[in-house]
């Protein structure tokens, strides 16, 4: 029998996370071959891995990482935020982020980050969901993106287009991209521009307004309902929205976005936006008194 030494054991610890006695027993079955032994508790942790699926994971981060030309942001779960704060949890997160830039096919149920994922649980525990990501690839293109986080907990990544490629690694065009996407994370707009919502979107807020009016005269349900549609495309397109950095409450993000391109010498558009907010829509468990 291969004699196992308490430095190999505490080694595999370290590399895995497991107890002490599964790594004896690991380096054992494996014959005193670490990589095997790994792939050993691997296998044994993806078992409980599985019966912890089930489990609530609202937690998490969303991070947003960059390349030459590539941004990505992710959002990872996991059931704790103490889980969540951890280098371990922190480590996978970065893994799936360098992935997701190098990728250009990655998926949110990719067999890569999957095992990044499995061998995560194993070790912490805890269910861990690769839950979602976007990604704005620049290559080819005259434009930049921008991003902000608030807190780990709410992400966005905004692209925009230029008419010059030096205005777009500009301070002006950094400073306009990181404002826009403060603003979107503050104010949560539904799409970018009133020609990005759906007719049927359109058509349902219409009718809305009509039963709102019913029985004054044609012509004045009109002009109400006309009104009533200016104020929801204020209230829900990111250019018609007031910029919430504006001190008067008057200037819009498409204002915002006029005055810096004026300020370089060319055209400004904002082509797209994608903003995550951590646990959106996702059930949480409830605490226990």
């Amino acid at each position: 029998m291969t004699e196992i030494s308490a430095a190999v054991v505490k080694d595999l610890r370290e590399k895995t996370g497991a107890g002490m006695m599964e790594c004896k027993k690991a380096l054992t079955d494996a014959g005193g071959d670490v990589e095997k032994a790994i792939d050993i508790l691997r296998q044994k942790g993806l078992a409980s891995a599985a019966k912890k699926a089930s489990r609530s994971a609202s937690q998490g981060l969303i991070t947003v990482a960059a390349s030459e030309s590539v941004s990505a942001m992710s959002e990872v779960n996991c059931e704790t935020d103490f889980v969540a704060k951890t280098d371990d949890f922190k480590e996978l997160v970065a893994d799936i982020n360098a992935y997701l830039l190098a990728t250009p096919s990655a998926a949110t149920d990719d067999p890569k980050i999957a095992d990044l994922v499995k061998a995560k649980i194993a070790k912490l525990g805890e269910n861990i969901v690769f839950r979602r990501f976007a990604r704005f690839d620049m290559s080819g293109k005259t434009g930049a993106t921008g991003s902000y986080i608030h807190m780990d907990k709410i992400g966005v990544m905004v692209e925009a287009s230029c008419e010059q490629a030096a205005h777009a690694s500009s301070e002006a065009m950094k400073t306009l991209l990181k404002d826009v996407a403060m603003h979107v994370a503050a104010a949560n707009p539904s799409f970018l521009s009133r020609e990005k919502v759906p007719q049927d979107t359109l058509d349902r807020e219409k009718d809305i307004y009509r039963a709102q009016v019913e029985g004054k005269p044609a012509n004045v349900i009109d002009k109400i309902v006309e009104g009533k549609v200016e104020k929801f495309y204020s209230d829900v397109c990111l250019v018609d929205q007031i910029f919430v950095k504006d001190p008067d409450g008057k200037k819009k993000i498409k204002d915002v976005v006029a005055e810096a391109g004026k300020s370089l010498g060319g055209n400004i558009s904002l082509e797209s936006f994608v903003r995550f907010q951590l646990g959106e829509g996702l059930p949480s468990e409830p605490k226990s008194c």
